[in-house]
């Protein structure tokens, strides 16, 4: 009788173990979070605007995760799986921006840097001229609008050996330049041009375009190039010099 008794209490000891276990078994770790951020709008220039309505989306993931920026450019990702993606921020009149690599871990739910993005330029280049000046090329770009010191526009060209050059060919781009005159002149050096890569006597093509002062670029590790999202690549036409 005490043996039976005895072998009772164990199996009930036994269940209650195997029970315990199999709760512990099925509990899930926790696997994704939310992600918080902001980014910082402007007008084709300095000036901030309004940050609202941009539409914040994480790419790659088995359902469409996205947010809407308020008034101050804030947003909330919901219920975003922890791992690596690249966060799309969207507007219409802007330029589309993205941000690659994002790590989202349990103990990084935020994106510590506020992008600051700017709208689309609507500078166009009428015109564009190359001359040669000693071991110096004088670069002459026309834009409209014209630029002045009560409107500023901003403008950025590309340089390859390939005459078909292009914000998608190029073996180099300038940074961003202020046109506050009409034509604006670049003048470019003999050293400039070494250090770009280029050699002496080689004919270099050159294109420009209208860009605004916040010009989204970042770099696309699939395309392995600079996007640059803001220019205006309305009807251009490039020209050509040989390197000094």
């Amino acid at each position: 009788m005490m043996k039976i008794i005895y072998w009772t209490i164990g199996m009930l000891i036994l269940l209650g173990t195997s029970s315990c276990i199999k709760v512990d078994d099925q509990t899930d770790p926790i696997t994704m979070a939310h992600i918080f951020g902001s980014v910082n709008l402007y007008d084709e220039g300095t000036t901030p605007i309004d940050g609202s309505n941009m539409t914040v989306t994480v790419e790659n993931t088995n359902h469409t995760i996205a947010a809407i920026t308020d008034m101050n450019g804030a947003f909330t990702l919901l219920d975003v799986p922890f791992g690596t993606h690249t966060i799309v921020y969207e507007k219409t009149g802007f330029g589309t921006y993205k941000l690659f690599d994002f790590q989202h871990k349990k103990s990084e739910s935020a994106i510590s840097n506020a992008p600051s993005l700017g709208k689309v330029s609507t500078t166009q280049i009428t015109g564009l001229e190359a001359n040669l000046t000693g071991d110096y090329v004088i670069i002459s770009i026309t834009t409209n609008p014209a630029g002045s010191n009560g409107n500023t526009r901003y403008i950025r060209y590309f340089l390859s050996t390939d005459s078909t050059v292009s914000n998608e060919n190029y073996t180099y781009f300038s940074p961003i330049f202020a046109s506050r005159i009409n034509p604006k002149e670049i003048t470019i050096s003999k050293n400039d041009l070494i250090n770009a890569g280029f050699a002496s006597g080689q004919t270099i093509y050159i294109n420009a375009y209208g860009d605004s002062f916040w010009s989204n670029e970042y770099e696309d590790p699939v395309l392995g190039r600079t996007i640059f999202p803001n220019l205006n690549t309305g009807i251009t036409s490039s020209t050509s010099f040989i390197a000094p």
